[in-house]
């Protein structure tokens, strides 16, 4: 057999003496030609162990080789990508290029002809004269997908490369990097989507620093081959459906995709009857997802649906909106021909939409869309140009300070102070929010228990957990009870596990009538939203249940949203449907 492109045999690392290792005794290898992902939950160690390859740490016991003992700081050994690939945002795309050319010691004959290839290979030749910190979220992942490949490696580590890229920039990197493998790289992808994780040759799942399963995807989708259900929601009450489902015995997880439920049964359960969970009819096989897998292998084990049905049930009256005084008639959050301009440039064009009390409402797009500039205008945080947005009945254009006070705000970045306990960021944004004294001792205090933060109470928040981190800006962001929740990409980036529990909380939140605003590029997840408004180069180009958008662009509602919208932005981008 061909030596593997990389080989660990029992390799542990360890941050502090007498502290549990980070990766315990890791063995596996990874061959030429292949992509291997990597999956896991929050701290399982897939970063550290993507480090430890690339040589930026040293295991404390155990080995890890190279193909022919080849060193990682040899020029065309190997290739790293991290999480926060280091960009240099003021220069241009061909500047960038032209710095990592030097870094990697490239000739000029080298590395003209390396340019040109990567500029046809990634399709930013057009961009080479833009500025890096101009480029939309996907073009900078390509832009550092590039400069690590000008010299082009043996081995390929990826660090979760798609986080915070639109599906169809995330389908495209992962066209990219299939055809790196094919010509015989070997690639070590980290992901926190399992659908990518399906596609991979091979798998290494790993689990609080140990590697718990590796394998084919095949390998991972045979357990749950006959466990998975699916049955037609009611028109109304999905999420009190879904709550049902988790509760029943025989149920490990229940996902809601438009008006479908989908179930995983426990190794010996049975789906609920119809009649038990609100259902017309009862439930129907399916076939598995690699998602499906990875919470039957972990879901149990980190008590997942326990958590989503705990939140679901446990979200009582703190969580319920505050009494708008002299609220208007009308909806929640209206937007009436909402134009943003930068200049000559415009983000935002005559978008229109209202989302109802209670409504969960997906605003979705490309990058670059101009989801972001709309979201940050109906929040307050950026004055529009034209047209209207009304929050809570407030115009926002008058009242913008009055609105604020009934809107809750969950950023995309970790907005909270990482020098600040868990605590002290609580009072911090309890002042910011109006309350004081018992009122706001008493909010803190619930939402230390109501979240699971009391045991980091003096925690500093920059030291969180992934997971706890995004806890804590939500519970910091509904301490007033606020009537409107503006979520922007709240599942960034975290594992399935932390993902249900965020949307088990927002779920309960929804039904207690907050009204729920939220981006994502996660499609999965867009499914639990009443409505969704597909945005492309500056417009809204859908509107709809998702069910609705499902089948008039992917054929039907049985049809990946994903689908839906990649059709969708082609169809719009080749000019075959109508603005």
């Amino acid at each position: 057999m061909t030596a593997p492109a990389v080989a660990l045999d029992g390799v542990v690392k360890r941050f502090a003496r007498g502290a549990a290792p980070a990766l315990a005794g890791i063995t596996a290898s990874a061959q030429a030609g292949r992509i291997t992902g990597l999956v896991g939950p929050d701290a399982a160690g897939k970063t550290t162990l993507l480090r430890l390859i690339a040589g930026l740490l040293i295991p404390d016991s155990g080995t890890l080789r190279l193909a022919g003992g080849a060193d990682p700081d040899v020029p065309g050994t190997l290739g790293y990508m991290p999480q926060a690939f280091g960009l240099y945002e003021d220069l241009t795309v061909a500047e960038n290029l032209a710095l990592h050319a030097d870094l990697q010691s490239l000739s000029p004959q080298q590395r003209g002809e390396r340019a040109r290839r990567l500029y046809e290979f990634t399709g930013l030749g057009p961009f080479r004269g833009r500025l890096a910190g101009k480029l939309s979220g996907g073009m900078k992942q390509k832009l550092g997908l590039a400069c690590v490949l000008l010299r082009p490696p043996r081995v390929l580590l990826l660090d979760e490369p798609s986080v915070g890229v639109d599906p169809i920039s995330r389908r495209d990197l992962w066209t990219m990097v299939r055809e790196l493998a094919d010509g015989g790289m070997a690639v070590l992808w980290a992901t926190a989507y399992l659908d990518e994780a399906g596609q991979c040759d091979r798998v290494w799942m790993l689990d609080r620093g140990r590697l718990i399963q590796d394998g084919t995807p095949d390998t991972f989708l045979d357990p749950v081959r006959e466990r998975c259900r699916a049955m037609p929601l009611p028109a109304q009450g999905r999420r009190a459906s879904r709550s049902a489902a988790l509760a029943a015995p025989g149920v490990l997880d229940a996902q809601i995709q438009g008006r479908t439920l989908r179930l995983l049964l426990t190794a010996d359960g049975e789906a609920p009857d119809a009649a038990d969970v609100g259902a017309a009819v009862p439930a129907e096989a399916v076939e598995p997802r690699f998602e499906d897998a990875f919470i039957a292998r972990l879901g149990v084990e980190h008590a997942t649906a326990a958590d989503a049905a705990a939140a679901d049930a446990a979200e009582g009256p703190g969580d319920a909106p505050a009494p708008m005084d002299g609220e208007r008639e009308g909806p929640a959050i209206l937007a009436d021909g909402l134009t943003k301009r930068f200049g000559d440039f415009t983000a935002v064009d005559g978008v229109s939409f209202e989302v109802a009390r209670g409504e969960i409402f997906g605003l979705l797009g490309p990058n670059g869309a101009g989801k972001s500039t709309t979201f940050r205008m109906l929040c307050g945080l950026l004055p529009a140009s034209g047209g209207t947005a009304r929050v809570a009945g407030r115009d926002l254009a008058h009242a913008r300070a009055e609105a604020r006070g009934h809107i809750g705000y969950m950023s995309q970045a970790f907005a909270m102070y990482g020098d600040l306990s868990v605590r002290q960021n609580m009072a911090f944004f309890a002042g910011v929010y109006g309350l004081r004294g018992r009122v706001a001792r008493r909010a803190i205090d619930d939402a230390l228990d109501r979240y699971g933060l009391r045991r980091f109470t003096r925690t500093n928040a920059g030291a969180l957990p992934l997971g706890y981190k995004q806890r804590l800006a939500m519970a910091c962001a509904v301490l007033h009870r606020p009537a409107i929740l503006f979520v922007d990409e709240p599942t960034s980036g975290v594992d399935p596990l932390t993902r249900r529990e965020f949307w088990g909380r927002i779920n309960a939140m929804a039904g207690q009538g907050v009204t729920v605003l939220v981006t994502s590029h996660f499609l999965d997840e867009a499914e639990y939203c009443d409505r969704l408004a597909i945005l492309h180069e500056s417009r809204v180009i859908a509107l709809g249940a998702p069910d609705a958008i499902k089948r008039a662009h992917a054929g039907g509602p049985d049809a990946p949203l994903e689908e839906a919208f990649v059709n969708l932005i082609e169809a719009q981008e080749s000019g075959e449907a109508a603005a």
